[in-house]
């Protein structure tokens, strides 16, 4: 598949997202910056964790499905970051960055570089990676920006049930975000289709 061809695919489900949205109702005001969860444990969360839905990222144009990330320890502060997924041509594309905790207080609030991408290589930088919820068993957790423009469902596993998926719906809910603007990951051994999360 060609890359513009590529790029008409999520442009076309962006704008799905966005009509869902318009139908959904009238707007409400934006709630405040994006939260973190009281407490991070840094350890815990290591790994790798995949995608489930998310707010689409001009990023994640060429990610078709098995969108993951892994985690790993530096030091205190910071954290290994290697993103991965299969392109809609069959082959896979990574890219790998840093975490560096901005919070010491929560851990939850961090800032996300990539050496390699034009602005976005300084280790140092305002939060924009907020774990605003992160389930008792660390199964699974929602991460995204402070203005929420970005949105991540991330999971230990490439699927859930029919009850996990409406427990992200209300979290995600709760978080301030239109669940309608998030797209489900197809993921391999999960869910195959990409549809707004409100509908599932």
């Amino acid at each position: 598949m060609t890359s513009s061809k590529v790029r008409g695919i999520a442009a076309a489900l962006s704008a799905a997202a966005a009509a869902v949205l318009l139908a959904a109702g009238p707007a409400h005001a934006q709630p405040g910056a994006l939260a973190p969860v009281p407490s991070l444990d840094v350890q815990r969360y290591l790994g790798t964790w995949y995608q489930l839905a998310a707010v689409p990222q001009p990023f994640n144009l060429d990610c078709a499905r098995d969108t993951r990330a892994t985690y790993g320890a530096i030091d205190p502060s910071n954290v290994s970051v290697a993103n991965r997924c299969t392109t809609w041509a069959g082959g896979t594309n990574g890219i790998l960055g840093n975490a560096r905790v901005n919070d010491p207080v929560t851990n939850a609030q961090l800032h996300v570089s990539f050496p390699d991408v034009p602005f976005q290589g300084a280790a140092d930088g305002p939060t924009n990676y907020v774990v605003t919820y992160i389930a008792d068993d660390y199964s699974w957790a929602l991460v995204g920006d402070p203005a929420r423009v970005s949105g991540f469902v991330l999971s230990r596993t490439p699927a859930v049930d029919d009850a996990g998926w409406k427990q992200i719906r209300q979290v995600v809910e709760s978080r301030g975000y239109n669940s309608c603007l998030l797209l489900t990951s197809p993921t391999t051994g999960g869910r195959e289709g990409i549809q707004p999360l409100c509908t599932v």
